[in-house]
Order: C-alpha cells, then sequence, then structure tokens
C-alpha cells in the first residue's frame, strides 16, 4: 500500500517548477494532444482546398504638394500653398478615410458586380427577398473589412491591398477604387461651380466696364471737352496772365490821367505861338502917300485961289486939308513901324500832340480794362465749369478704373479656375498612384506554406488547448496539491492505473 507515495507531513512551501512539471499537462493531456493537432494539420489545407488559392493586389499611393491651387477668393493677390510645407498626418489620415467613404466603395462595388450573386452563397439562401441596395450594403460592407489601408510608416505612401480567389478580381477592385479616389479627391479639394461664378462675374463686370467708357466717351462728345484739368490748368495760366494785363491796363490809366493833367497845366502857361523874326523901320510908302495927299491939297488951294478968296470957304476948307496933311506927314515922319514874324511854339504843340496822344491812349486803356475784365470773369465761368466738368469727368474715370480693375481681377480669377479645372480633367492632382495594382500571378499562400502555417497553427492550439483544459481541470493530479488546498495530510497515494 505504500507504493507510489509514502506518508509524511507536508507543509506550504514554494516549489520550484521544472521541465518535469511543464511536460506533465501534456502527458495528462496527451491523447487531446494528439487529436487537436492532427485536426488543425488536417483542417487547415481542408479548408484552403476548399475555398481555392487567394490573390492579393496591391496599391501604393503618394500624397505631395506638386500641385499648388490658389485658394478661391476675390482678393487681388493670390494666396498660394507653400510647396515646402510636408505633408501632415492629418492630411495622410484624410485621404485614408476619402479611400474608405461609403460613396467611393458603393460605386467599387457596382463597378465589379460585387453586388451580384457570386455562385452559392448562404446569406441570399437566408435572405431571399433581399433587394438591390441591401445586397449593395451588404458588398460595401464586405469589401470595406477586405480591403486594408495603411499608412506606410514615415512616408507620405498610402498602401491599399485586397485579397480575393479571383486573380483578375482583385485587380479590377483596386483600379477602379484608385480611379475613384483620384476623382473623389479632385471633386473634395476643389470647390465646385467657382468656374462658372468667375465667367459670370468676368462678363459682369466686363459689361461695366464698356457701359462705363461709353458713358465717359458721350461724357466727352456732349460738353465738346477731353480733358478738363488740363484745360483748367491752361485757363488757370492764362487767367493768371490776364490778371497781369487788368493790373497793367489800370496802371497805364493812372499814368495817362496823370499825364493829361500835367499836359494841360503845362498847355495854360506855354504861348501858342512865340516870335521867330522882328524888324524896325519907317513907313516910307506911308510918308509917300502923305506927300502926295498934300501936294493935291496944295495944287488944290492954288487953283482955288486963283478963282476965289482966301476967305471963300472952299479954300478954307482946302487950307485946312494942307494943314491936315503936313501934321500927318509931320506924325508919320516920327513913327517907327517894327516887323516881327511869330510861328507855333513846339512846347506848345508838343504839350498839345502829347495830351492828345494821352487821350487817344487812355481811351484805349480804359477799352482794354473793360474787356480785360470781362475776359477775366469770362475765364473764371469757364474755370468753374470746367471744375464742375473734370469732378464729373473724375467720377466717370473712377468708374471705368474701378470696372477694369475689376474686370481684370475677375479675368485673371477665371483663368485660375479654368487652368485648375484642366487640371481636374487630366487627372493632375495632389495624389498619384505611386505603384498600381497588378494582376497577381501568384496566390498569397503556396502549399509548402500552408502546410507549414498548419504545422505552426497545430504545434500552438494543440500545446495551448492542452494546458489550458488541464488548467481548468478541477481534479487533483499531485497530493501537494492536495495537501496545498484542503490543508489534509496525505496518507498514502495510489497512481491511476488504465484497464
Amino acid at each position: 500500500m505504500t507504493e507510489g507515495y509514502t506518508h509524511m507531513p507536508v507543509a506550504r512551501k514554494t516549489v520550484d517548477l521544472s521541465l518535469r512539471d511543464f511536460a506533465l499537462p501534456l502527458f495528462r493531456r496527451k491523447r487531446l494532444l494528439i487529436w487537436t493537432f492532427i485536426a488543425v494539420l488536417l483542417g487547415i489545407p481542408l479548408i484552403s482546398l476548399l475555398l481555392g488559392p487567394a490573390y492579393s493586389s496591391r496599391m501604393v499611393i503618394l500624397i505631395n504638394r506638386e500641385r499648388l491651387d490658389p485658394l478661391v477668393s476675390t482678393e487681388a493677390n493670390t494666396q498660394l500653398i507653400n510647396s515646402d510645407t510636408p505633408v501632415t498626418p492629418e492630411e495622410i489620415n484624410s485621404e485614408v478615410e476619402l479611400l474608405r467613404s461609403r460613396d467611393v466603395l458603393e460605386q467599387v462595388v457596382v463597378a465589379n458586380g460585387l453586388d451580384k450573386p457570386q455562385g452559392f452563397s448562404l446569406a441570399d439562401l437566408l435572405r431571399p427577398h433581399q433587394t438591390r441596395e441591401d445586397r449593395i450594403a451588404r458588398a460595401v460592407k464586405g469589401l470595406a473589412k477586405q480591403i486594408k489601408v495603411a499608412n506606410i510608416r514615415n512616408s507620405n505612401l498610402i498602401e491599399i491591398t485586397y485579397q480575393t480567389p479571383n486573380p483578375e478580381l482583385s485587380y479590377r477592385v483596386l483600379k477602379s477604387l484608385g480611379d475613384l479616389y483620384v476623382a473623389k479627391h479632385v471633386a473634395v479639394h476643389r470647390p465646385t461651380g467657382s468656374y462658372e461664378f468667375f465667367t459670370q462675374q468676368t462678363d459682369k463686370y466686363h459689361a461695366e466696364l464698356a457701359d462705363a467708357e461709353a458713358k465717359l466717351r458721350e461724357f466727352g462728345r456732349t460738353n465738346g471737352v477731353a480733358a478738363p484739368d488740363d484745360q483748367r490748368t491752361s485757363l488757370a495760366t492764362q487767367l493768371s496772365d490776364t490778371f497781369g494785363l487788368l493790373h497793367g491796363a489800370e496802371q497805364s490809366i493812372a499814368a495817362d490821367e496823370e499825364r493829361m493833367a500835367s499836359d494841360r497845366r503845362q498847355l495854360l502857361g506855354t504861348p501858342s505861338r512865340s516870335t521867330t523874326l522882328q524888324t524896325s523901320a519907317a513907313n516910307d510908302k506911308l510918308i509917300d502917300d502923305l506927300n502926295d495927299a498934300l501936294l493935291a491939297a496944295q495944287t488944290k488951294r492954288t487953283q482955288l485961289l486963283l478963282k476965289y478968296d482966301p476967305a471963300f470957304p472952299l479954300v478954307k476948307e482946302a487950307d485946312q486939308e494942307v494943314r491936315d496933311d503936313q501934321a500927318a506927314v509931320a506924325k508919320a515922319e516920327e513913327k517907327k513901324y517894327t516887323a516881327e514874324t511869330s510861328d507855333r511854339d513846339p512846347t506848345y504843340e508838343l504839350l498839345r500832340e502829347d495830351l492828345a496822344k494821352s487821350q487817344v491812349d487812355l481811351s484805349g486803356q480804359r477799352a482794354t480794362l473793360t474787356a480785360t475784365k470781362r475776359s477775366v470773369q469770362s475765364l473764371r465761368d469757364e474755370m468753374v465749369r470746367l471744375d464742375q466738368l473734370s469732378i464729373t469727368q473724375q467720377d466717370l474715370q473712377r468708374e471705368v478704373k474701378a470696372a477694369e480693375s475689376n474686370y481684370l481681377l475677375y479675368l485673371a480669377k477665371r483663368e485660375q479656375e479654368r487652368t485648375s479645372n484642366a487640371l481636374d480633367v487630366t487627372r493632375i492632382a495632389n495624389v498619384a498612384i505611386a505603384v498600381p495594382p497588378t494582376i497577381p500571378a501568384l496566390p498569397v499562400l503556396s502549399w509548402p506554406m500552408v502546410i507549414l502555417t498548419a504545422l505552426v497553427l497545430a504545434l500552438i492550439l494543440s500545446i495551448g488547448l492542452a494546458y489550458a483544459v488541464d488548467y481548468f481541470d478541477p481534479s487533483f493530479h499531485t497530493p501537494e496539491q492536495l495537501v496545498e488546498d484542503l490543508g489534509i495530510p496525505v496518507v498514502v497515494a495510489f497512481p491511476r492505473r488504465r484497464a
């Protein structure tokens, strides 16, 4: 009765595990170990044979900044993205989410017919009345699980893999996914309708520019002026010169009036004529005439005395005539006659001419003053009119410049958007298919790899299952476990023997 174990008190203590302790559970569960190993070793190749070979296609997408789209704004200075800025992880994650977006996957499903029944399917058998939308939704869900999207570490590359039993289907799915993703990227990063908006604004401001230019031309024709500012500057010069003439005329009038007053004062004290020649002599002819008259009177008295008495009145009259003639001759012999020759005084004539000239000049200067005043007023009125026209023209010119500026701005924006649209059409974007998918020629796992994988899994699962079953088994395997768990001393122990 003492075979196997001896009676001895056993105390609780820490037991060092040995290789035998690790092997004991395997020996206790060797039947489970063997059957599990055989089942896994044979089951994995059998499942692989039933499922057929799996082909995996691979595609790599590069995220870069080669295309620099201007921001859609109405600013004159276009803001550009800095191409030196590295691609951030957030941007890469955004592109990964675009790849996994439902609409892209749904288009891939429809494009490759993944929503159509692929032979016998238990799901189709259990859901006989499902609609096409239901099949598409389930196909999208399954495709999202099968497609593996991952960012290659420390790079701007996104790797996409897809594995199916059909190598051509694997290629087609990734090919359509790449094309649809690039289109989705372009659509998301490019606002829709921007080109049409800028085209409408360009046409609008072009019409406004043409209207403003027409108003400016009509303004020039209506008012008969092309450059009011230049004409106003020229008129200002003329007005300044006219003011000079006005002051000059006023000064000339004052000078002429003063000169005329001076001439009049001098004329009052200046004789109009002056003696040029003066001679003094007796008047011989008068004396001769008086002597002849005296001789005639004496002859007449002599003749009367021959006829009459000296007391006769005619004789007395003749005597008196003789005496008068004698007195006249005596008086004439006593007097001297002076002969003077006179002419116009030159000073008087000069003053008179200067006065006449000053009067003429004064009349001319007064006429000039009146005309100059009218010119000044006319120039002022014209300058006021030109000033108003200049303000109106400047308003029209500002309208033309504003319309031209807006037109050129939106024209440049339209060209930018047209260029971006052209790049969109040619699929030039900030993502590129770095490694396009190809039709896989070899399956993912070959038969040697399948057998090796089955062998490794069989070992791992069988050993793990044996340890797990042994660990969760409630029975005692050694006296030490009984003493440790129940605290009851073991008197004798017999190993279990199988019949």
